[in-house]
């Protein structure tokens, strides 16, 4: 569905944004494919891998999801939109409140207003475990942005179509824990929060194909979660460095014991669709019969990460580290 459309992903030069324009490069034809992000040297660099040379289809917007007439600009023509930018790290939204609410909510919301205004016919906007019960601002400003989400379907009255992925740790994406911990293997030490602590993983192929398929199967209003490992952090921390100490420094602020993906109250409206969960919205024009297939989960279910089905062994996650893999 991506061959001669014009697709746009804000936060082009993050680690999802870089391997989203590998895999549509790679397996699609679009007509253009814009990376909009606001650091230059980013764009840069990506432009020594990607370029327009190479590829005629791609174009580098600088400009910031703040800046609702930049955006407005950007949307013209497009297609498809992915929402990828965000202010994400847990510690630097705690000490900068209003900064990741500038850019996670209302950068958001921008998004949602430029693209019903430009006729863009597809939106998909990327969450996290966070988002579900939120204890740190990060969290509380992605539940924020599911809400507006979903909610954009109201206001564009069909014409423009918005739905959310919402997904774990993903795994040697920059900021996560993996880089950490490698790094740290240098020293011979790594450090823990919390020996409990356990956590949703993903790769970012993973994640990047389970967009593109949310993409093309979306009505409009869901928020798609997929089925994925869990995996104890010790158990993490044990498989890149089995020889390294351990030491435990003590959950951070805004920082959880065991994430959650879907909550018991969010149970009640979550089908169960093989692969992957389904949260429909509360509106009453939106009906199971979109997703007939699907089966409602049991109340009081949650998807939490210590009571998963599903866990990922050292060995395994060694794998992920070193091959690809796609999201099945």
């Amino acid at each position: 569905m991506l061959n001669g459309k014009t697709i746009l992903v804000t936060g082009g030069t993050g680690s999802f944004g870089k391997k989203f324009v590998e895999i549509v490069l790679n397996h699609f034809k679009p007509k253009r494919l814009i990376v909009f992000s606001r650091d230059e040297l980013k764009q840069f660099e990506m432009q020594q891998i990607f370029s327009w040379q190479e590829y005629p289809c791609l174009r580098y917007f600088i400009g910031d999801v703040r800046d609702k007439d930049r955006l407005y600009r950007a949307f013209h023509g497009v297609d498809y939109v992915i929402h990828a930018a965000a202010l994400k790290q847990v510690p630097a939204a705690e000490y900068n409140p209003f900064e990741a609410v500038r850019t996670n909510i209302i950068g958001a919301q921008n998004v949602i207003d430029a693209a019903i205004d430009s006729s863009v016919k597809r939106v998909i906007a990327l969450s996290t475990d966070k988002a579900v019960s939120p204890v740190n601002l990060y969290g509380a400003t992605k539940l924020c942005l599911e809400k507006l989400v979903v909610a954009g379907n109201s206001y564009a009255g069909g014409s423009t179509r918005f739905s959310v992925v919402r997904y774990g740790n993903v795994v040697s994406s920059r900021g996560s824990v993996i880089p950490l911990f490698l790094k740290q293997k240098e020293k011979g030490v790594i450090t823990i929060t919390d020996k409990r602590m356990t956590r949703f993983w993903i790769t970012l192929e993973q994640g990047v194909n389970f967009v593109l398929r949310c993409l093309e199967t979306m009505q409009g209003g869901e928020v798609f979660v997929p089925k994925i490992p869990s995996m104890r952090i010790t158990d993490l921390a044990k498989a890149i460095c089995p020889e390294c100490a351990i030491e435990y420094i003590g959950i951070r602020p805004g920082e959880k014991v065991h994430e959650v993906l879907i909550s018991r109250d969010e149970a009640r409206k979550t089908l169960d669709l093989g692969n992957f969960y389904l949260i429909q919205p509360a509106f009453p024009f939106w009906s199971t019969g979109n997703w007939s297939q699907g089966r409602l989960v049991p109340e009081e279910w949650e998807y939490a990460s210590n009571s998963n089905s599903q866990w990922l062994e050292a060995e395994q996650l060694r794998n992920l580290l070193g091959t690809k893999n796609t999201f099945s």
